[in-house]
């Protein structure tokens, strides 16, 4: 058996127990290994039967007394079983179970696991977990505990990954060479792999858990690392000329760019003249002016006699770039073209054709502009907007288009810059820190339902004295499971609750026609709340709206809820961000809590790191690039900076990765890139 072997080549995993472990991501082998544990619990400290707590769980040894008994309760069946120990005797129960019955052997003993209660003066525990003991037992185990689904027990997970364990033992290969091991004091794989399921002591765990984090972030920055590089070695990069264009283009603005923005413009400046491939992450925060830095690096490279692409995550953002760009850049001759999905055949024909023969100098599109079928005749600057939402290979198959365009990225999700240099080790970096002036302070305020009357009274307050707001909700349609706000329904409700008001809904499943229509007729003013699901979270530019409504704001993410607050406070009026949630959670309240005391992003996105922990940290996963499957972003930065350094020292020593010990190395790479090799 090995790492790419099915799931079903596992004992006692069918058809139908395969279906759930798909749902899980779990297909091969390989998969189920990386599944690894969200806790542990210690089952090593045995209790006597005397002895058991109502308080905590237990684990103890005992012998089965006689033939489990059953019953009934009502609807429910039950299952009745005696055990005992030198000290005492106890019963377990389990509703619904009657295979209980016989599952446990008379006279044999087991090691159970539970919660201890006291019932008509009985002590009982119900549906213990349980497991044989054979002649050599040498006392309990710490027990690791799965993320699971419906219809695969705990129990089931663990069964299956001893049975893997066992299959595959000694024979995972070793992706870390022994050197980088020495140096960074690694366990070897199989060791770790083992020890991270079931640790024989917490020494071992704390040392499996090491190693393999290294490894998922080593994997991770040498991949970054090695694109870096591929993208060097395509060759020189264009070098522009006239950079006084920049300055041209500035002097036509109708606003004065920031001094953080003109030292961004510098960097690209010096990117695009170096001859050298620029490949550059430009980070700011909503609103500090990152479409005006494109705008002048896309106008400087048409100046050139290049094409400038600039590719966005959707069709909303498209449209608006594509309205923005030709606003500033019609006037001086350029031509603007749009490409998306959604365009009529014979729209997109023309725009093709424009794209083609070099009329259309900057083209503006969702992920349709780097489909086949579209030709360009001169590309010089590729921009991709929002780049946590576009893998690295979707960005190389923009670049791929030209002859070694120039690469300019730009995102709203501030991430701390530490953290910004391993996530993106293949782009420099630049940062807009400082908005430009005007920008209204948002007040942020927390309430709970209770406040929702009082709220409404305010949207129709605002809207009587000329000015809009939206409401976001986190889903589209009601859904009995969760009882959260939806847009359909709400907008509803507040229509009766605000007659006098202009009110319109806007949401995911509608087509692309009618949902720029909606949004066109809020922009335009003709509407006083958009009722919204997350679509407008990037993309519209209304200066007259000044509150922001999220409802079920528990259910959004830091960087979300700071991005939505981005969407108001563009004017010159007052601006409001209401979250309401009726979440007592922990991380709820402190979510709630950040978000009111400040606006920075960067504070923000560090926070949400922490409390997200190593879940998918920007919502979406990158295309190409794997998840982080154990590796804590916050928690584990010391050891991230570790595996940063040992994969440059490992370039630099095999740039290629041609040695021998590296080509377990070379292949997981380039598995991850859809089978296509990264030409090390």
């Amino acid at each position: 058996m090995e790492r790419t072997s099915p799931i079903t080549e596992l004992k006692n995993v069918g058809e139908q127990r395969a279906k759930k472990l798909h749902r899980m991501g779990i297909e091969t082998i390989g998969d189920l290994l990386e599944h690894y544990p969200r806790d542990y619990k210690d089952r090593s400290r045995l209790t006597k039967i005397a002895d058991l707590s109502e308080t905590d769980e237990n684990t103890f040894l005992a012998r089965v007394k006689g033939e489990g008994q059953t019953g009934r309760r009502g609807r429910l069946t039950f299952t009745r079983l005696q055990v005992f120990d030198d000290t005492d005797e106890i019963t377990l129960l389990w509703y619904n179970q009657p295979y209980m019955k016989t599952a446990l052997k008379s006279g044999e003993v087991y090691l159970f696991t539970g919660r201890m209660q006291k019932k008509y003066n009985r002590r009982e525990i119900v549906s213990p977990e349980y497991e044989s003991i054979k002649d050599n037992f040498a006392g309990g185990r710490i027990v690791p505990v799965y993320p699971s689904v419906d219809g695969i027990s705990q129990k089931m997970l663990r069964s299956y990954l001893e049975e893997a364990l066992k299959q595959v033992s000694g024979t995972l290969t070793e992706e870390l060479p022994l050197w980088i091991r020495k140096k960074y004091h690694l366990a070897e794989k199989n060791f770790a792999q083992t020890n991270i399921h079931f640790p024989r002591t917490e020494e071992a765990f704390y040392d499996a858990r090491r190693r393999l984090v290294f490894e998922e972030f080593f994997l991770l920055q040498t991949a970054l690392f090695s694109l870096r590089e591929e993208l060097l070695g395509r060759g020189s990069g264009i070098v522009m000329e006239h950079p006084e264009a920049m300055d041209e283009f500035q002097k036509s603005l109708p606003f004065s760019m920031t001094n953080a923005q003109k030292k961004v413009l510098s960097e690209i400046a010096a990117d695009m003249t170096s001859g050298k491939i620029m490949s550059r992450l430009v980070q700011g925060d909503v609103g500090s002016g990152k479409t005006a830095v494109a705008m002048a690096a896309a106008y400087w490279a048409i100046q050139n006699g290049y094409q400038a692409v600039l590719m966005a995550p959707t069709e909303v953002l498209a449209e608006q770039h594509g309205k923005s760009f030709t606003e500033l850049f019609a006037p001086l001759g350029i031509e603007v073209a749009l490409l998306t999905g959604s365009m009529k055949a014979k729209e997109k024909r023309e725009a093709l054709a424009k794209i083609a023969d070099g009329t259309a100098q900057m083209i503006v599109g969702t992920h349709a502009v780097i489909q086949k079928g579209v030709e360009y005749h001169k590309i010089g600057l590729v921009i991709t907007d929002e780049q946590h939402r576009f893998g690295v290979r979707q960005r190389s198959m923009l670049a791929e288009k030209g002859e070694n365009p120039h690469v300019l990225v730009m995102t709203a999700t501030p991430i701390p810059r530490t953290l910004a240099l391993i996530l993106y080790g293949d782009l420099d970096i630049s940062i807009i820190d400082e908005l430009p002036p005007g920008r209204q302070q948002i007040d942020t305020i927390g309430v709970n339902t209770s406040y929702r009357q009082r709220i409404y009274a305010f949207l129709g307050k605002e809207a009587a004295a000329g000015r809009q707001a939206y409401v976001i909700c986190p889903m589209i349609e009601e859904n009995e499971k969760m009882e959260v706000e939806n847009v359909l329904d709400y907008t509803e409700k507040l229509k009766g609750a605000l007659p006098e008001c202009k009110i319109a809904c806007v949401h995911g499943k509608m087509k692309a026609a009618e949902k720029q229509e909606i949004m066109d007729a809020f922009a335009a003013g003709n509407t006083d709340i958009l009722v919204s699901t997350t679509v407008i979270e990037v993309g519209i530019n209304v200066p007259n709206a000044t509150v922001m409504l999220i409802e079920n704001s528990e259910r959004f993410g830091l960087a979300q809820l700071h991005q939505l607050r981005g969407r108001v406070g563009r004017g010159s009026e007052k601006s409001y961000c209401i979250l309401v949630s009726d979440a007592k959670t922990k991380i709820a309240v402190e979510r709630m809590q950040t978000m009111t005391k400040t606006t920075d992003g960067f504070v923000i996105s560090e926070m949400d790191l922490k409390l997200r922990g190593p879940g998918e940290f920007f919502g979406t996963r990158q295309h190409g690039l794997p998840e982080l499957k154990i590796a804590n972003l916050y928690r584990d930065m010391a050891i991230l900076k570790e595996a940063q350094q040992a994969a440059g020292d490992l370039l630099r020593k095999d740039p290629q990765l041609e040695q021998e010990e590296n080509a377990h190395l070379k292949s997981r790479l380039s598995a991850w890139f859809e089978g296509k090799s990264l030409d090390l």
